[in-house]
């Protein structure tokens, strides 16, 4: 199994959710951002531009977090959830 669904309570923008798993026994901890980035940041009203504004802020977030999924927009902005990844261990 690739993924498991947890429903979550309304968050508001900005929220970082923690969520710990047992795999094979051993504790994992995931922490997960929500984000609503602004469309008013994307002048053009054409839907193939405010595609390309979209990709544009995707792109320009902090590397530390991984897209995971787009959300429905609203009129004014799209909630945007990311995962943070996971840092490799150095000896």
């Amino acid at each position: 199994m690739a993924g498991i669904t947890i429903q979550l309570p309304p968050l508001d923008a900005d929220h970082t959710v923690e969520i710990e798993v047992k795999v094979n026994g051993k504790k994992k901890t995931y922490h997960y951002r929500v984000e609503l980035l602004d469309l008013h940041e994307c002048e053009e009203e054409m839907q193939e531009i405010r595609i390309e504004c979209l990709r544009k802020m995707i792109n320009e977030y902090n590397k530390d977090w991984q897209l995971v999924q787009i959300g429905n927009p609203t009129e004014t902005n799209i909630p945007v959830m990311f995962r943070q990844v996971a840092k490799s261990k150095k000896n």
